[in-house]
């Protein structure tokens, strides 16, 4: 099918110049065959007569022969989300390596079943007596649920000093002034302490793998001992790379035990219990027992909620993971998925999840291989037209706008602001995708006549530099504009 709408393409395109040459003394069009390092921008509006489809279609047909994409898997689509109709597409139907652009899944899902107003909560409580000398004879409780920016300080979460200066006030308020039992970290939320490596994940740099944030039932922040400079973040030696959401740096580890990785990964509430603590113990009214987790309380005992700590909502949260392609969050959000939807935190339930929800809506999941929530793995696999159908479904929920507004905008915000400066500058909005050798992007167009299209740009296995193949990527997309 493609060949033979490659073939029609040329044919007509030939057809219509014939006629063209007849008619005007411009004899230049045709030469542009001939060059392929020839930009469709370099042809001046007085030297072609061509319609934004036809130019296109030139396009397309001159990435054959570029040496950049010569070699590449490539499919592209634009499409019409009000007449659901194909306006231009190559290659729609193969199944290709989306990067990050798996990120529109993850997140959509979270949006449909949390809603953009969503916020997680972060409860202080303690259970026993206060006496009359303000002395707690029971134990102060952090109990999460499952708060995917807690401690990472950024979305504009509080910082972890922040969070003890806000249980520290609620202490005081309260009246207590010693803590003779524990402070104790309910971890239901919050159970994988072995993460497996997924299929083909992603090598960094010198067999360097990177790993999305997790979570231990026994963390001490005192574990991470391995930071790593932000400037100069890798070395010669094979380890084993995660951000860590206690500090905010590059963190790794450099044992790797059959077929699971154990690692000390931080623990956002442990991290922030063992720093009340010592804020406690220097303000004067201490805490006698340790500080401990565990993952529930068959039978807890009667407690008093002192505060509570909101998280921001999910619209703010998924506006960052958008704009940052922040893998860790979006990870995080995919576990959320598993324990509110399934009730099991486990990567594998978040994607049980997200695979329902996308079929509800007739994804084409027969050529969809969704192996992690956020495109660091080779093995996601999704087709140019089923990223656009699905994009023009959202179009139709509640939460479209809100959803619009959290995509990079060509030219000026997030992983868009350095790509398309000048023809299509503020009316691409797009999710973006980078791995080796792959470039993807999948998301809006505002046309210059007023439509809103939807397109996907998926590039495997491209030559060259990263900004080559970007150059390339937006010599297709701008005749899209007048569309």
């Amino acid at each position: 099918m493609n060949k033979f709408k490659k073939s029609f393409s040329i044919l007509s395109l030939g057809f219509s110049i014939c006629i063209f040459a007849q008619t005007s003394a411009v004899s230049s069009i045709p030469q542009f065959y001939e060059q392929p390092g020839l930009l469709a921008k370099e042809i001046s509006p007085e030297k072609s007569l061509l319609t934004p489809k036809e130019n296109i279609e030139v396009n397309i047909n001159r990435m054959f022969t570029d040496p950049v994409l010569r070699t590449a898997n490539w499919g592209f689509v634009v499409y019409d989300p009000k007449s659901n109709k194909v306006i231009t597409s190559y290659n729609e139907e193969a199944p290709l390596i989306p990067a990050s652009t798996t990120k529109l899944l993850t997140t959509e899902t979270a949006y449909s079943y949390f809603g953009g107003n969503f916020r997680w909560n972060t409860q202080l409580e303690y259970s026993g007596i206060i006496d009359e000398n303000g002395v707690l004879d029971g134990n102060l409780y952090i109990i999460g649920s499952g708060d995917p920016s807690f401690g990472a300080a950024r979305v504009g979460s509080t910082t972890t000093s922040g969070l003890v200066s806000q249980f520290i006030t609620a202490i005081r308020d309260k009246g207590i002034k010693k803590v003779n039992g524990e402070i104790i970290v309910e971890t239901a939320v919050f159970k994988e302490n072995k993460k497996d490596l997924p299929a083909n994940i992603v090598w960094l740099d010198h067999n360097n793998y990177y790993l999305p944030v997790g979570t231990t039932k026994d963390i001490d922040p005192r574990n991470e001992r391995f930071i790593v400079k932000q400037n100069n973040p890798f070395n010669n030696e094979k380890r084993y790379f995660y951000m860590s959401p206690y500090n905010n740096k590059m963190v790794y580890a450099d044992k790797f035990e059959g077929m699971g990785l154990t690692t000390k990964l931080a623990e956002p509430p442990m991290a922030v219990a063992n720093s009340l603590k010592a804020t406690m113990q220097k303000s004067g009214f201490p805490v006698v027992g340790k500080v401990t987790s565990r993952f529930m309380d068959q039978t807890p005992e009667p407690r008093e909620i002192l505060s509570n700590y909101k998280s921001p909502t999910l619209s703010e949260i998924v506006h960052y993971v958008n704009q940052h392609s922040d893998n860790a969050l979006s990870e995080s959000l995919l576990k959320c998925l598993g324990f509110y939807v399934a009730g099991d935190q486990l990567a594998e339930s978040g994607k049980k999840v997200v695979l329902s929800h996308l079929e509800d809506k007739s994804f084409d999941v027969e050529n969809l291989s969704y192996a992690d929530g956020s495109g660091y793995s080779r093995s996601n696999l999704v087709t140019p037209m089923a990223q656009v159908k699905f994009l023009s479904k959202l179009m139709k929920e509640s939460y479209y706008k809100d959803y619009f507004e959290s995509l990079p905008i060509a030219g000026q915000t997030g992983t868009l602001k350095r790509m398309f400066l000048s023809n299509s500058n503020g009316q691409i909005f797009a999710k973006t995708g980078t791995l080796n050798r792959v470039k993807t992007l999948a998301g809006y167009i505002k046309t210059r006549t007023g439509k809103t299209l939807v397109f996907s740009l998926l590039i495997n296995n491209y030559n060259g530099s990263v900004s080559q193949v970007k150059n390339r990527m937006e010599q297709l997309l701008d005749p899209t504009l007048d569309l």
